[in-house]
């Protein structure tokens, strides 16, 4: 079995949902040894998140930016953390809900994502900074 981690430092990127697909996959070029496998790709942070949806449309993330803010509102004064500014606690629950990883099978040397699938670093504070991510894959 072969075992190949990576860090990778995303660039700063607006709030929204944003296709990183090709970022990851440049960032661990040694798939390409993996024949059977899975690659996962974690994110190191708390207020941002990662999932694997539609890569084709750019409405699709719009409306996620959409939903997520309608769903999980900020200046709710409910909200004890708050210290951080209004958009922290409700992107630490945005990235409660979405998760800090994806799990993506290798399939000959390949990411086997279906056609219309891409991974996605959803930003959830209006100033994150860059990211963090680690990637993982392992296979024969």
């Amino acid at each position: 079995m072969k075992i190949f981690q990576q860090a990778l430092s995303l660039r700063e990127r607006r709030r929204g949902f944003h296709i990183i697909t090709d970022e990851v996959e440049n960032a661990l070029p040694e798939i390409r040894e993996i024949k059977t496998g899975i690659c996962q790709v974690f994110i190191q942070h708390t207020s941002a998140s990662l999932t694997i949806n539609e890569n084709a449309d750019p409405t699709v993330r719009v409306d996620f930016e959409m939903f997520f803010n309608k769903t999980v509102k900020e200046n709710d004064p409910n909200y004890r953390h708050d210290y951080e500014g209004s958009d922290d606690m409700p992107a630490h629950l945005k990235s409660a809900i979405l998760g800090s990883s994806v799990s993506i099978p290798i399939t000959n040397g390949r990411l086997a994502l279906g056609t219309w699938q891409g991974i996605y670093l959803c930003e959830h504070r209006n100033y994150g900074g860059s990211r963090k991510l680690v990637i993982t894959a392992w296979g024969q």
